[in-house]
């Protein structure tokens, strides 16, 4: 029974760990695509909605679209990016922003640097609310056992 009240926060915090990194990971894709100074005109091939929550929790909406381009080179890529624009429609041509070592990691977000570090930066602030409440738990039910090993021998 003690372990679980280890092991449950550890694996919360391993999750959030993960969290973070994908979201730097993206995050410094983005960055990258935007700093190469390489675009290209690409056409919406698709766009759709995932849908989270629900029941007794709040309902989220994500807006993904299929983007397709042609890089300098003539390689022709397909990628997906979620929270696009709602006035982008199927058909549509956009410019997209793209690094020429990984063109997959494009991204048809205009440039916002100020935007990117803010949200970042907000999702790491939570993630890392969210670990120190995880150790002050796992500290909390350290004492609590030590106390009552203490008082009941």
């Amino acid at each position: 029974m003690e372990a679980l009240l280890y092991i449950a926060p550890l694996l919360m915090i391993a999750l959030a760990v993960f969290g973070a990194i994908k979201v730097i990971r993206r995050s410094r894709e983005v960055d990258s695509a935007w700093s190469s100074g390489l675009t290209a005109e690409a056409r919406c091939l698709r766009t759709y909605t995932t849908t989270s929550g629900g029941g007794d929790t709040m309902v989220s909406t994500t807006l993904h679209h299929v983007y397709e381009f042609t890089t300098r080179e003539g390689r022709t890529v397909r990628f997906e990016e979620g929270n696009g624009p709602g006035t982008t429609l199927e058909g549509d041509i956009v410019t997209v922003h793209y690094a020429a070592d990984n063109p997959e990691r494009a991204t048809a977000h205009a440039p916002a640097r100020g935007k990117l570090v803010a949200g970042t930066g907000c999702v790491l602030a939570f993630l890392g609310v969210f670990v120190t409440f995880c150790l002050v738990f796992i500290v909390a039910v350290h004492e609590a056992f030590r106390v009552a090993d203490d008082f009941f021998p």
